[in-house]
């Protein structure tokens, strides 16, 4: 595979990293509480990315494609949870008094991976990621390239994701940082739980 199909793959990555999506408001609202659940969540989110490209490079991810309803049930899947993560932001936000209130170090290690597997499990239960991978991997790996060339190519997605959404982490990390007043931490986590209830709703009605 040539370096000019990575970099015109990884440029594509970027732009589709540029649209928001339930990825980017999970990682902004971990990123309220602290930069390091923000930067887990991007990690987790990464990682699926290369756990559906070797779905995508054994055939597995075909199912997607030749299967309506596993597609359908897959999507649903994603959509509740997504409403799972909004309701539990809203009840949250609730309870909390503001970003500086980090807890002890277990309580910091409960919320490091809850937040690893929120990104984890919304990357793997958005079956959009996979078909990206089936639609798009063809037209960049040279044909009869086989399996390494999948899995380079969704090392390179999950390295363009992660450093978009670290990114993304260090500055809302940091703009917390000047917003340390407890209502406004309270209405920005409203405001991710109600995105993420949207995108959860969204995709369910759009399942059927």
């Amino acid at each position: 595979m040539s370096i000019d199909a990575l970099l015109a793959f990884a440029a594509l990555c970027l732009l589709l990293e540029l649209t928001p999506g339930p990825n980017t408001f999970l990682v902004l609202r971990h990123s309220l509480h602290a930069a390091r659940s923000g930067a887990l969540a991007a990690v987790g989110s990464a990682t699926g990315a290369v756990v559906w490209a070797g779905a995508v490079a054994l055939g597995l991810a075909a199912l997607l494609q030749q299967s309506a309803d596993a597609y359908r049930v897959l999507k649903v899947l994603g959509g509740l949870y997504l409403v799972v993560l909004g309701v539990r932001a809203f009840t949250a936000s609730r309870r909390t008094r503001g970003p500086q209130e980090q807890g002890g170090p277990a309580q910091r290690a409960v919320r490091a991976r809850a937040a690893f597997g929120a990104g984890l499990l919304s990357c793997l239960l958005n079956p959009k990621v996979g078909l990206f991978f089936l639609a798009v991997v063809p037209q960049f790996a040279p044909a009869g390239s086989g399996v390494g060339a999948t899995l380079l190519l969704g090392l390179v997605e999950a390295g363009v994701a992660l450093c978009y959404l670290l990114v993304l982490t260090t500055v809302a990390a940091r703009a917390v940082t000047w917003l340390r007043r407890p209502h406004v931490t309270r209405a920005l986590e409203r405001t991710s739980a109600v995105v993420l209830t949207a995108f959860g709703v969204g995709t369910v009605a759009s399942a059927r």
